[in-house]
């Protein structure tokens, strides 16, 4: 329905910031919600944040409140996640996925579109 390709991971110290950015190939991009998840080795995947189609309303992970923001530019088909104060339980695989009904939704079963992935190592 829509491809998605993340770019932006890396390796980075503890403490440090990283963007990562999510472009989609989708006429619709506008219509969906966007999520992020990320996945460790030996873990689930896990959610991260999501944004709404509006880009207004934002939800966020326990995990990494005030810490990660999401954000996105409908007319460049983007989304983006700040990282900041980044810590070593933050290093994975992360994950853009787009959910087409525009809902919310924190399960990567909901959603219907998945990019590649791009790591983000955080050293200590």
């Amino acid at each position: 329905q829509v491809q998605l390709v993340e770019s932006g991971g890396g390796l980075v110290q503890a403490g440090g910031s990283l963007r990562l950015s999510c472009a989609a190939s989708g006429r619709t991009f506008s219509s969906y919600s966007m999520g992020w998840f990320r996945q460790a080795p030996g873990k689930e995947r896990e959610f991260v944040a999501v944004i709404l189609r509006s880009g207004v309303n934002t939800y966020y992970a326990a995990s990494v409140k005030g810490r990660f923001t999401i954000s996105r530019d409908n007319a460049k088909n983007t989304v983006y996640l700040q990282m900041n104060s980044l810590k070593p339980e933050d290093t994975a695989v992360y994950y853009c996925a787009a959910e087409v009904s525009g809902e919310v939704h924190t399960t990567p079963s909901t959603f219907d579109s998945w990019g590649q992935g791009t790591q983000v190592t955080v050293s200590s």
